[in-house]
């Protein structure tokens, strides 16, 4: 062997292994925390307990407005991020720009969150020295298409009876703001991992399939292009990582709240976490909610309308 080889090889044992990090992220729509039904945010905190958590991308931070409707609904009040934060011993960081992917956003943290992507959707966090980055969505929930699907009024939206016009309507209701999440992305280039979270407002395309049809779950196959167009740049749906089956686990965050068999609303999954990173492995995801048979981890009292989602992430 000749001596340069061997020195190769001396240096490359010398040099440190990078350690793998473990991080659990959240997404959770907390519905005012507690405000819009005049409660405390202690029943919130009770969830963030139970889920245990290290960063979590909020929605609905704010109050709902006094004039609230399917066409518009400005949020109301202050952001409640900052007290959570507080209460927890976390950093905090309010998303306060307006455009079409942001609706009363927060990212809250065990590790400190540095600078905003130029759209304010995403966050760099330093973990322990590593930079990852959170970006964190809400995109708009009119006209919702499984709604236009069943024939439920909602909005001006027209009814519709195809996944291709689903398609059309998703595309024309939430692609300009999927725009602007690829393009903040730019500054997370050379992270140690990207995580999405958010209400997406929109069903996933590994969730409504042919199975989940005939078994009832849902009337159509619709390949939903917002989550298609995650998995497509790389990234993997954590929850449906961990639970491939949609019909086995349907995973409904969307919604604690009315009758599952009720016509006048249809139950699904709409909030996720998203994770994009060199040898990434789902350890494990879980629906947060009520107790009862959709959720992972049970709280009681649950405060918020939307059931949240927990992944546990190595990388």
């Amino acid at each position: 062997m000749r001596p340069h080889a061997l020195l190769l090889i001396a240096t490359a044992l010398a040099a440190p292994a990078h350690a793998e990090t473990t991080l659990r992220v959240m997404n959770y729509n907390i519905w005012g925390a507690g405000g819009n039904e005049g409660k405390g945010i202690d029943e919130t905190l009770a969830v963030i307990r139970a889920a245990n958590p290290d960063i979590i991308g909020l929605q609905e931070t704010r109050l709902e407005g006094a004039d609230c409707t399917a066409d518009a609904c400005p949020p109301g009040g202050d952001s409640i991020a900052p007290a959570l934060a507080q209460a927890l011993g976390w950093h905090v960081y309010d998303q306060t720009q307006e455009n079409g992917v942001l609706w009363a956003n927060a990212v809250i943290s065990r590790y400190p969150i540095g600078p905003a992507s130029a759209n304010d959707l995403g966050v760099a966090v330093d973990v322990d020295g590593q930079s990852v980055w959170i970006f964190n969505i809400h995109h708009d929930d009119e006209p919702y298409q499984p709604y236009q699907l069943l024939g439920i009024e909602y909005g001006p939206a027209p009814f519709i009876t195809t996944g291709a016009e689903a398609v059309d309507y998703a595309n024309q209701t939430r692609k300009a703001g999927m725009d602007l999440l690829m393009a903040d992305m730019a500054a997370a280039e050379g992270a140690a991992a990207v995580f999405v979270t958010g209400d997406f407002n929109e069903p996933s395309h590994l969730d409504w399939t042919a199975a989940a049809v005939a078994a009832g779950t849902h009337p159509v196959v619709v390949e939903w292009p917002t989550t298609k167009r995650l998995a497509d740049a790389g990234f993997t749906d954590a929850y449906r990582a961990a639970h491939p089956d949609p019909v086995a686990k349907p995973a409904f965050t969307w919604t604690p709240t009315g009758d599952e068999a009720a016509t006048d609303d249809h139950h699904d999954r709409i909030d996720f976490v998203f994770a994009r990173a060199p040898g990434l492995v789902v350890v494990d995801a879980a629906i947060v909610g009520e107790d009862g048979p959709r959720s992972d981890i049970a709280v009681t009292p649950w405060p918020s309308d939307h059931r949240a989602v927990v992944a546990e992430l190595r990388f």
